[in-house]
């Protein structure tokens, strides 16, 4: 049995070990590295099925097939101060994107109280665990697609 990608093993070690401020600036931090996806990717108006179901923030989320097989994960928020949401689309595309297919689908939807604590208010933890779902759902249907042709 696969586990997660260690590049996300290694962050949430690091998240881990720093005291809540800390935490939180790292977290701003990666917010202010998030992109929006490229226009080959994604144009706005975005289609409704690639939203994240219950995200205040208003996110999307595509993927991309890379030439090893696995996905490049992309993200648009359409919240200015979706903070959280920008931090975690960072998060999942640094930590999932390149990664196997098999370990993306080992990842706990967990990973978003250990990144945030448990702070988080029950709509909030929500949506940001359906951008991992989404990320999850992605790579579901590549797999099947390369079961399929083998």
């Amino acid at each position: 049995m696969a586990d997660q990608p260690a590049a996300l093993t290694n962050l949430l070690e690091l998240l881990a070990a720093m005291g809540r401020s800390e935490r939180m600036e790292m977290l701003i931090d990666l917010a202010g590295r998030f992109r929006e996806p490229p226009v080959r990717v994604a144009a706005q108006p975005y289609p409704p099925e690639h939203r994240v179901p219950g995200c205040e923030s208003e996110v999307y989320v595509w993927s991309e097939v890379l030439p090893d097989q696995t996905l490049k994960y992309y993200f648009a928020v359409e919240n200015p101060q979706g903070i959280s949401a920008k931090a975690v689309a960072v998060i999942l595309d640094q930590t999932l994107s390149g990664a196997p297919i098999e370990e993306v689908l080992q990842v706990s939807p967990e990973i978003i109280y250990r990144i945030f604590g448990r702070e988080l208010s029950m709509g909030k933890n929500l949506g940001l665990t359906n951008m991992l779902v989404m990320c999850q759902a992605a790579a579901r249907a590549r797999r099947g697609r390369t079961a399929l042709r083998d």
